[in-house]
């Protein structure tokens, strides 16, 4: 994954440079006509913060040896296409359907004779479908900054929510529910180069859907209900 990562941001480093040394640099701004256009599309690569919102079992003490749960994000990476549809000068409603990998740990802290903790990891492999109303400012040179608002659907391909479960505490998973819907906000910084537009964006999104699949192991039993949270830092590229 850090390996994925790095060569990543390296072709991303050095197509921006490429790009920015092709500008003019008598022209007084570029993509003149950027914000009267009716539609754009690009693409978008990021990386993501997964992470759950944990609601504990309402008894939770019932379950003498079992202490606590947490939850420990990991990181992801999501791949996109951009379409944006322009309403306003300054607003445009903005569909970015993309393909979401992400990994999250579960940690049960047993206590008995000594500490033990159980860690349970999910992976996920989304198909993620956000709409959002985006704010955008009044541009400066090639500078403009924007905000964004809206909701989405998520689908979970590697969901395990029909897998039998195993018999032992190490076989047992922890098995969630495929489709999720959430509601999420973030902000962005835009830059207008000579062919394209660069941007970088962070949104936080949370998930509305309890996950949790009940099967009766203290693992789903001493939960009442997980929810999604993922913080997402993008880059994209629009023409």
């Amino acid at each position: 994954m850090k390996t994925l990562l790095k060569y990543i941001f390296s072709f991303v480093f050095v197509f921006f440079v490429f790009f920015s040394k092709a500008q003019d640099p008598n022209e007084r701004g570029n993509l003149t006509n950027y914000y009267n256009e009716p539609l754009h599309f690009g693409f978008t690569i990021g990386i993501n913060r997964a992470n759950f919102l944990i609601t504990p079992a309402s008894h939770f003490e019932r379950f003498d040896s079992l202490k606590s749960v947490t939850s420990a994000p990991k990181y992801g990476f999501n791949l996109g296409i951009v379409s944006e549809l322009r309403l306003h000068k300054y607003i445009t409603l903005r569909f970015v359907p993309n393909l979401s990998f992400a990994e999250r740990n579960l940690q049960y802290y047993f206590e008995g004779y000594d500490t033990i903790t159980r860690t349970k990891t999910i992976e996920s492999t989304f198909l993620n479908f956000p709409l959002d109303l985006k704010l955008r400012s009044k541009r400066v040179n090639n500078f403009g900054a924007y905000i964004l608002a809206g909701g989405g659907f998520s689908l979970d391909l590697a969901s395990k929510r029909k897998v039998n479960n195993g018999t032992t505490i190490s076989e047992q998973i922890v098995k969630l529910k495929r489709d999720d819907f959430s509601y999420e906000f973030g902000a962005g910084a835009e830059f207008y180069l000579q062919y394209f537009k660069f941007a970088i964006e962070g949104k936080l999104t949370l998930g509305t859907t309890n996950l949790l699949i009940k099967d009766n192991t203290i693992f789903s039993n001493s939960v009442d209900k997980l929810r999604s949270k993922v913080f997402l830092i993008s880059l994209t590229f629009e023409g």
